[in-house]
């Protein structure tokens, strides 16, 4: 066992004298270790049940003949951090998981892992950590959080913030935006729509590195519990078979996971993580190839913050995650013959799974659209890429065609639209907010949200090199590449420039030659670094375009 690099031998007595120091016994170091990393703190609502999960986990791992190792690892909630300096360490915050994980797992020499995770970074960050390694793992989230209930509505934390721009439209009161504070999130879990959390949960299972159920299974039911047990329990068995992530992470399991993300109309920081993830594990997944899977995988639900849109908990009593695969596979889509941590293939875990309601998963010959949720625009204002959620995009805002309100940060863009200063047709463009702009390149809720609000969703649309939380919906164009602190033509628009943005056609372009253009970026001097100490000064530097996921540098 590779944990036999702390046990075995004369040479290893100290290290046995500290393992006793923590109480094991003789038989708990014959067994395999199997490291359990839980990313439990007192913050995040997704994050605040996994003492619970981690001991169901550990059961798990001793009834099946292992050594349980519980270590922790950071979550950030973006929800907390939205729209405030903080949420500069959101996407930041991957890599430092990831590192973290590869650090005790190397120092510790442990034979396999056990991820307990929940929310938005924490989730590639984890899978990042488990391609790199390349030792048994597998991953259970802590589950998502159940819908909230408001004048007989199901809600979820998007619709609070949209709220706001209610109150602020006149549309709605202080005291019913108090009311619907109150029961907005109505307790444990990732929140209960289709956002960046509840997406990576969904796509590690398709990924095939957690149990059927990991993505849709609510995370305060005793079915959470009893998954949790059982993935301790398959650790230990991936363990003795030596089954690592590198056979399970392969090309054909990203096309099944980019398809159902498709499928799903997943968040555009799927567009993000899934390349991360890939680059880890030795392969390459580019916007390119994103666009060629939107082209053939239909979208079959409308999950929150869709208009109308069903919940997570509506999604796992539909059939749950196997049963959008299944109906993908009727297409051919699903790549059916590939191993998963479960120790069965997909087409073994799929068999036989349908969609029980109908209304929540579409059928492949009756889907939302013939094609993905997600597209991939190029033009001359995003050479390399940029990305939106066309699932959530009204129909008269598939193309559109506007000037350009110009902001360089996500403050100004906010002020403005607060303040009633945005018309109906415009296009506002917030720059500086990408991965080494920002830096960090934070989510902006706040200023989709408020849009939507103000009811100008059909009216305006809203670019960035910045990026948007999986609750936004409406025309926002992220992951505009490359960036504006880099140079990119974002960085040369002016007021007024009018903006040409053709969904269906996957292009977005400025009104500028190509001679204009380049003499604009000949005066562009690159602005003063936002931030000049901290963990911050060093990401901005060996970070990398949100094209190839915003990766780092490894030289």
């Amino acid at each position: 066992m590779r944990s036999d690099a702390i046990k075995k031998g004369i040479d290893k007595a100290p290290h046995r004298s500290l393992l006793r120091a923590l109480g094991y016994v003789d038989q708990e170091l014959e067994r395999p270790m199997i490291g359990v990393v839980n990313s439990f703190n007192e913050i995040v609502p997704g994050h605040i049940h996994l003492k619970d999960i981690t001991e169901a986990v550990k059961a798990g791992v001793r009834l099946a003949g292992g050594t349980p190792v519980e270590f922790p690892a950071i979550a950030v909630c973006d929800g907390i951090a939205m729209n405030h300096s903080g949420m500069k360490y959101s996407l930041a915050s991957r890599e430092l998981i990831a590192d973290s994980v590869e650090v005790m797992a190397e120092a510790h020499q442990f034979d396999g892992l056990v991820l307990v995770t929940s929310c938005d970074k924490v989730v590639p960050g984890m899978l990042m950590a488990a391609a790199r390694l390349d030792i048994p793992a597998i991953v259970v989230s802590g589950g998502p959080m159940l819908a909230g209930r408001h004048g007989g509505q199901n809600v979820s934390l998007s619709t609070l913030f949209e709220a706001v721009g209610k109150v602020r439209a006149g549309n709605m009161t202080e005291e019913e935006l108090s009311s619907l504070e109150d029961a907005t999130c109505p307790g444990c879990g990732s929140c209960a729509g289709m956002f960046t959390a509840n997406s990576m949960n969904c796509l590690t299972e398709v990924l095939g590195m957690a149990l059927p159920g990991n993505g849709t299974i609510p995370a305060v039911s005793a079915a959470r519990r009893r998954l949790a047990k059982l993935t301790g329990m398959q650790a230990v068995e991936l363990v003795k078979s030596g089954i690592c992530p590198s056979q399970i992470l392969t090309e054909k399991a990203f096309a099944n996971g980019l398809a159902v993300d498709m499928a799903l109309g997943c968040s555009t920081n799927t567009v993000l993580h899934l390349p991360a993830i890939a680059s880890e594990a030795g392969l390459t997944i580019d916007l390119d190839m994103i666009n060629k899977v939107s082209e053939s995988a239909p979208n079959l639900c409308k999950l929150s913050p869709m208009v109308g849109g069903h919940f997570i908990q509506d999604l796992d009593e539909a059939g749950g995650v196997p049963a959008v695969m299944a109906e993908l596979a009727r297409k051919n889509l699903i790549n059916l013959d590939l191993p998963t941590v479960s120790g069965r293939t997909v087409g073994e875990i799929i068999k036989g799974r349908a969609i029980t309601r109908p209304e929540v998963i579409r059928t492949v010959d009756n889907p939302y659209s013939p094609t993905g949720g997600i597209a991939i625009l190029r033009g001359n204002l995003a050479p390399e890429g940029a990305v939106v959620k066309k699932a959530g995009v009204a129909p008269e805002m598939l193309s559109h065609s506007g000037p350009a309100r110009v902001f360089d940060s996500e403050e100004e863009a906010v002020t403005a639209i607060n303040g009633r200063k945005i018309n109906k047709g415009d296009v506002i463009v917030i720059r500086y907010e990408g991965p080494r702009g920002g830096p960090g390149m934070r989510e902006m809720l706040t200023p989709t949200a408020t849009v939507m609000g103000l009811g100008l969703d059909r009216d305006v649309a809203l670019i960035t090199d910045g990026r948007f939380s999986g609750a936004t919906r409406g025309a926002s164009i992220g992951h505009v590449a490359p960036e504006a602190a880099l140079g990119g033509p974002i960085a040369a628009v002016r007021e007024g420039d009018i903006i040409d943005i053709d969904i269906p056609n996957n292009s977005i372009n400025v009104r500028l030659t190509d001679a204009e253009l380049e003499a604009r970026l000949g005066e562009w001097k690159q602005p003063e670094p936002r931030v000049t100490k901290g963990y911050l000064v060093r990401y901005a530097r060996m970070v990398t375009s949100a094209g190839n996921g915003a990766i780092l540098r490894q030289d």
